[in-house]
């Protein structure tokens, strides 16, 4: 008898014995079902979470290099206060940088504040007001939906007008067109030029959903006379963004006056900085829901174990026979393998049909679907649980005496 055969067999003799004992075998999977589940559940949520993150910190842009006083991410509260003691980024600043540096595609200034906004009687308090000038629809990622964006003359000579996001379209203009509306920021009036699209959450303050953008002139006139600049560098070639980095580094030292061998007083982040410190929680997140879908897997795995034992008890009679009649070893291991591979099998595929509706509503809230990758770890994690849950009794049951088996009551 070949192994095909054996296989065969097995799985009928594996089949029979569940029909047999179905309550058994429904209450056996319960374990393997809580498990599959939290194993399928686990996997979509963590990918629709790196998504929907992925998704958020595309505006920032690969290309664009931020520089700031202080880095994004700081490890320590003595780090935040060393780098809080920073002498601040200024204008002219980058307006040096906007000179000197050859690699760069575009430069614009970036500094915020909250202050309420107002459209006839419709009021929005602590929106987002951005300073900066024309380049920043380069280096934003930012995309005029309704109207233009402010051109160089307007910023160079700090005119009243603005470009609003999408929220705070909606929220100020309810029946008029916003284009050509003139909405008072902070007590004084702007005339709005442009809509920005809607890009959705964001890192920090990256979205433009919910902010007013302004030319930085007027910023520094009507809400911060010196405040400390952002940078963002939009690098022309994305293939040497590198060697941008370093001239980008070695041209604001300069401009800072830095001597040789001194520390930087600044920080260059990017993009990047995000996506090493979102593997890092990942990681974290992911090593959690292995730990819990483990617990759950071995819970299960267990009572399959238990449940195999005593059909071992139950058939040993049967055992004896099918010895004493010529089966080998191997025809019994294959035997009780393929019905407890079968159970967990079983509960995997019911475990998928609740966890697919499951998943659907975490898609309302996360960008997550139900992969057919995650479909195929999930039947795999039964079946190995399943193999691996009931070898010990079916190699009990292969090296049975045969004579022993069947004397046995």
């Amino acid at each position: 008898m070949n192994f095909l055969t054996e296989l065969r067999e097995g799985l009928w003799i594996s089949w029979d014995a569940i029909r047999a004992h179905k309550l058994r075998a429904t209450l056996t999977t319960l374990g393997i079902i809580i498990g599959v589940v939290t194993v399928t559940l686990m996997t979509t949520a963590i990918e629709g979470i790196k998504g929907a993150f992925l998704e958020s910190i595309s505006s920032l842009g690969a290309g664009t290099l931020y520089v700031s006083r202080i880095d994004w991410f700081i490890n320590s509260a003595e780090q935040w206060i060393k780098q809080n003691k920073r002498p601040q980024i200024t204008l002219d600043q980058v307006h040096s940088l906007e000179r000197q540096m050859a690699s760069a595609q575009a430069i614009a200034p970036y500094v915020d504040t909250g202050a309420p906004v107002q459209y006839k009687n419709r009021k929005a308090d602590s929106v987002q007001v951005v300073g900066t000038t024309e380049q920043f629809l380069q280096t934003g990622g930012a995309t005029v939906g309704q109207g233009r964006f402010f051109t160089a003359a307007e910023s160079d000579g700090a005119r009243p007008v603005c470009v609003i996001g999408s929220d705070v379209a909606t929220n100020l203009f309810v029946r008029e067109p916003p284009v050509g509306g003139r909405i008072k920021v902070g007590g004084q009036t702007f005339e709005v030029v442009g809509v920005t699209e809607r890009q959705g959450e964001a890192p920090g303050p990256f979205s433009t959903d919910s902010q007013v953008i302004i030319p930085v002139g007027q910023f520094t006139a009507a809400f911060w006379r010196n405040p400390d600049f952002m940078i963002c560098v939009r690098v022309a070639d994305l293939k040497h963004i590198e060697d941008a980095k370093e001239e980008l580094r070695g041209l604001v030292r300069k401009i800072r006056r830095l001597p040789p061998g001194a520390d930087d007083d600044f920080a260059i982040n990017s993009q990047d900085s995000f996506l090493d410190t979102f593997k890092r929680v990942g990681g974290t997140m992911a090593a959690a829901g292995l730990f819990i879908t483990g617990l759950s897997l071995f819970v299960g795995g267990i009572g399959i174990m238990n449940i195999m034992f005593v059909s071992v008890a139950e058939r040993t009679k049967e055992i004896g026979i099918r010895k004493a009649i010529g089966a080998k070893r191997r025809t019994i291991l294959i035997q009780f393998l393929s019905e407890a591979a079968s159970i967990c099998l079983l509960g995997g595929l019911i475990a998928l049909g609740l966890a697919w509706p499951a998943s659907l509503l975490l898609g309302h809230y996360l960008p997550a679907k139900m992969s057919l990758p995650t479909v195929g770890v999930a039947l795999l994690v039964s079946l190995v649980t399943g193999v691996v849950s009931g070898f010990v009794p079916a190699w009990r049951a292969a090296r049975m005496n045969p004579v022993d088996a069947l004397r046995s009551e």
